[in-house]
């Protein structure tokens, strides 16, 4: 069974055609949005569906649109259980709308405390803050989506019972395989983040975790289906909560 914890079908060419092909193929995935508008026309494919689901997104770096956006995200709150992609950027491309990003996640933060949700969460160069306004608001359900913060910090996300997702890009990079070492095989989860990723010169699908999958039973000397096993525990033992 594969497992694409984030990718965002809405931005492929032809979004249908790759949400067609999940299902056929049995892969569950948690599609993200950048905004509730785009939630809100992706919805109604998403219910002819088994195991693909949309995710109600307020994308960090999109801060220029949250305000006019936010009445859209709390109209939508309640139609599913996934909110993302959320979180903060302040990497050279987003550190000028810092303010608002954090006024933005704060509001999402404090709207979903006592509700069932699971966060796919972007911290670019904010990952510290993140963590801290996850424990602040008393976040239960979140996964860390290609984390490239300090190593150090990973040992104080999972302490507070986060799982990390990790895409095949993460794999080919010195910094994304040293982080990956560093995470127990039970806070793992595959993620594509297509379209925004390439192989072979083309946008990676969310089929392709499979990589993910070879790496991990290549690097901690299990069988692929151990792993695939384990992520399909760690994902169940997470939309578990839900319920």
């Amino acid at each position: 069974m594969l497992i694409d914890t984030h990718c965002h079908i809405d931005l492929y060419k032809n979004p249908e055609k790759i949400l067609d092909e999940c299902e056929m193929q049995g892969i569950s995935v948690i599609s993200m949005t950048n905004l509730p508008s785009h939630f809100e026309q992706g919805f109604s494919f998403f219910q002819k569906t088994s195991k693909c689901r949309i995710a109600l997104g307020l994308h960090p770096l999109y801060a220029q649109n949250h305000k006019s956006e936010f009445n859209l995200f709390l109209k939508n709150i309640d139609k599913t259980s996934y909110i993302g992609e959320v979180g903060l950027d302040f990497s050279s491309e987003g550190i000028n709308t810092k303010s608002i990003q954090i006024e933005s996640f704060e509001m999402i933060l404090k709207i979903v405390t006592n509700k069932k949700k699971i966060l796919s969460i972007h911290s670019r160069k904010a990952e510290k803050e993140i963590l801290e306004m996850l424990k602040k608001y008393r976040i239960r359900n979140a996964i860390f989506h290609w984390y490239s913060g300090p190593v150090k910090l990973i040992d104080s996300i999972i302490e507070s019972g986060y799982f990390f997702s990790i895409n095949p890009k993460m794999i080919k990079s010195n910094s994304g395989v040293d982080i990956i070492s560093k995470i127990p095989l039970d806070r793992l989860l595959t993620e594509s983040d297509g379209p925004f990723i390439q192989i072979n010169q083309k946008p990676i699908n969310p089929w392709d975790v499979k990589e993910v999958l070879t790496y991990i039973s290549a690097t901690r000397q299990l069988s692929y289906l151990d792993v695939e096993r384990q992520i399909k525990n760690n994902f169940f033992n997470l939309i578990g909560k839900l319920k």
